[in-house]
């Protein structure tokens, strides 16, 4: 079989794209948690870094990212090399300019998880025992529940 093209407009686009998913992925684990509407989503995005980072990293080391794996496999195929181990060290050095080392990299990430995500736990503890008290279940605007009775 013969290897991609690394000139093909198609891994082009896809090596945008994955990156728009990654930054996207980014923001809004960073900034999800803030408003109430958003913080059932942004438990589940907890989750699922969660369990790419430490379930799947248990395979492939810890803070496996599979949309980091994908990305530097079509990077690899357009003919970048020398890839970081994680796409936060590639764009805090490469578009920031930052002088990180990969260590200093991974513990700002995990420090910014570990801050994050525990607020995210917290806030949906809080918000789930105040829906309990007032008798709403769905959550969300309390006024369209009323609306609802």
């Amino acid at each position: 079989m013969r290897a991609p093209s690394n000139t093909s407009p198609w891994y082009w686009c896809l090596d945008v794209a994955l990156t728009l998913a990654h930054v996207a992925v980014i923001f809004a684990f960073l900034l999800l948690w803030i408003p109430a509407r958003t913080r059932r989503w942004h438990l589940l995005l907890v989750s699922v870094i969660a369990l790419s980072w430490f379930g799947l990293g248990l395979i492939h080391g810890l803070g496996y990212c599979f949309l980091t794996d994908w990305q530097w496999q079509v990077k690899r195929w357009r003919g970048e090399t020398a890839l970081p181990g994680s796409f936060i060290h590639y764009g805090l050095t490469r578009w920031l300019g930052l002088p990180l080392s990969e260590v200093a990299s991974d513990v700002l990430a995990g420090l910014a998880f570990a801050l994050v995500g525990g607020l995210s736990v917290l806030l949906n503890a809080r918000d789930g025992s105040r829906r309990r008290r007032r008798g709403t279940a769905s959550g969300g605007d309390e006024r369209a529940s009323a609306r609802l009775r």
